[in-house]
């Protein structure tokens, strides 16, 4: 067994039960049922990671979804952005199925992991300043603890920023590094940051995110595993 995986549920469950940000704890724990799942409980917690414990590529997105992540207790889980993302990881050969709708349905990701920047969802899907660099150290510590990593495929510009924050606090340059979909930044030593529009109804609908577009940021970000 891997001597990650004991130390990424220990850091899970820390993040399960952090109430740092007020904001944020009050918000996730009164955000109105939506009729069409008041029959459910919600989860209503910060939302951990999900993956495989010795991936290689690290998806990280904005934050829980509020009828998403916040009610299932799983990222891109039970909403419209699991919907559009799950297939194409499933055509990529990341996950086992291409569906992704509770905790139980018997989702498996192979050479990938699942988090979010910020663990709790946030009102309007924005997270201040300050409740950001509260959770990054979860953030952070994911990525340490991820030892196998050779890319971080950032979900949005807010998960590219973090995945930034970090490299900074560890002294690597990054000047001229911004997002841009589909672009690929390389640092040496530590885990290359690939950019994607964030898989949310505002870009899968209007198509400004595409299908066919993040098949191609996942089967380029694939081609960081052969050694050159």
């Amino acid at each position: 067994m891997s001597k990650e995986k004991p130390l990424i549920e220990l850091l899970n469950k820390a993040v399960t039960s952090c109430r740092r940000c007020p904001r944020l704890v009050s918000f996730r724990e009164t955000v109105p049922k939506r009729a069409s799942f008041k029959g459910e409980d919600y989860w209503r917690n910060p939302v951990p990671g999900f993956g495989d414990p010795e991936a290689w590529m690290l998806i990280a997105g904005l934050a829980p979804a509020a009828h998403g992540g916040n009610r299932t207790g799983r990222l891109f889980t039970g909403d419209p952005s699991a919907k559009f993302l799950m297939p194409a990881l499933y055509e990529a050969g990341f996950a086992n199925q291409p569906t992704s709708e509770s905790l139980n349905d018997g989702l498996k990701f192979y050479g990938c992991y699942m988090t979010a920047a910020v663990k709790c969802v946030p009102p309007q899907n924005k997270p201040t300043a300050e409740e950001q660099s509260t959770c990054c150290g979860y953030f952070w510590k994911e990525i340490e603890l991820l030892g196998n990593l050779k890319a971080v495929l950032a979900m949005g510009g807010l998960a590219h920023n973090a995945y930034i924050k970090y490299l900074k606090s560890r002294k690597v340059e990054t000047r001229g590094v911004k997002f841009e979909h589909g672009k690929i930044w390389h640092f040496d030593g530590f885990p290359s940051l690939v950019d994607c529009y964030h898989p949310s109804p505002q870009n899968t609908y209007t198509g400004r995110l595409t299908h066919e577009m993040i098949m191609d940021v996942l089967n380029r970000t694939k081609e960081l595993t052969v050694d050159p």
